[in-house]
């Protein structure tokens, strides 16, 4: 059976567990029609260009 040869101390096991919680932030770019924050690759949601052509009908009401 594996034993550990030397205590692993507080502050290099919670260094190791720290990194766990840290999640990338998002990449988002500005929408080439409105300047909406949009994320890359898809419609924008706020009014249905993509890549500067109407993909989806948007009602402005």
């Amino acid at each position: 059976m594996a034993v550990p040869k030397r205590k692993v101390s507080k502050a290099r096991r919670d260094k190791r567990r720290s990194a766990v919680w840290k999640l990338p932030q998002p990449a988002l770019c500005r929408c080439s029609n409105c300047g909406e924050l949009t994320a890359p690759h898809k419609v924008c949601k706020a009014c249905g260009y993509y890549k500067g052509v109407e993909v989806i009908a948007k009602n402005n009401d």
